[in-house]
């Protein structure tokens, strides 16, 4: 008797988890009934009673498609349906802004700030944060394989976001999107330069530096111990 007791008891609490497992705003519980306003409803609110307002007369969206598409979207016209009844897409292949060195700059305060917490300060996937990412580690985008993809794909990854990362069209204005591209490209162009591709100055100097500029600097000798300093 005890043991089917013990069943019952044990079936109930199963069934009490899964129907608090199946409320989606358990860990919110004021979600549902809090005073909001849904889309295609009526809206005591409004003297109009519509519930879905209209944008403020001579106002446009921050995001809005203008008459130069590559510029915001970085995309050309769509290439031919594929198997998948999707079109192809056609990415822009530079930056549709004139390069200058402020526009680089400004590519680099916002990499540095965006982008490098995880990507690294080179762009090479090395981060404090990508150590701890063991799920799936940010790539290094001097990979070959996203140093050949057009400036227009990773203009809409910063846009849209993939895989793990998010959107940071909320972040980043379309110019300092397309500032960070220009950015990343420069660097991309610094870590996978051969040297001897480099103009004559520019090579000499870099030739002239140590060679073991990177290394780590030597540990300072201890400091000797305040006896044997009167000593001497």
């Amino acid at each position: 008797m005890s043991s089917r007791t013990d069943k019952l008891a044990l079936g109930t609490l199963l069934l009490g988890l899964m129907v608090v497992g199946c409320n989606e705003n358990i860990l919110d519980p004021m979600a549902d009934s809090q005073q909001k306003s849904t889309r295609y409803k009526e809206s005591a609110f409004y003297a109009d009673g519509l519930s879905m307002r209209a944008a403020p007369e001579g106002t446009v969206p921050r995001e809005r498609i203008t008459l130069n598409p590559r510029l915001t979207t970085g995309r050309e016209p769509d290439g031919p349906i594929q198997p998948n009844a999707e079109p192809l897409p056609t990415y822009v292949a530079t930056v549709p802004l004139p390069i200058s060195r402020k526009l680089l700059d400004l590519g680099r305060k916002r990499f540095d700030i965006t982008c490098a917490t995880c990507h690294g300060p080179l762009a090479d996937g090395k981060s404090i944060v990508a150590t701890q990412m063991s799920l799936r580690p940010p790539p290094s985008l001097q990979d070959p394989k996203f140093v050949a993809k057009p400036a227009g794909y990773i203009y809409e990854v910063i846009s849209k976001g993939f895989g793990l990362m998010a959107s940071y069209a909320a972040e980043l204005s379309v110019e300092e999107r397309w500032a960070v591209v220009a950015y990343l490209r420069a660097l991309q162009l610094s870590q996978n330069t051969p040297i001897g591709a480099l103009p004559p100055e520019i090579r000499q100097q870099l030739e002239a530096l140590p060679a073991n500029m990177d290394a780590p600097a030597p540990p300072a000798p201890p400091a000797p111990a305040q006896g044997e300093e009167e000593k001497r």
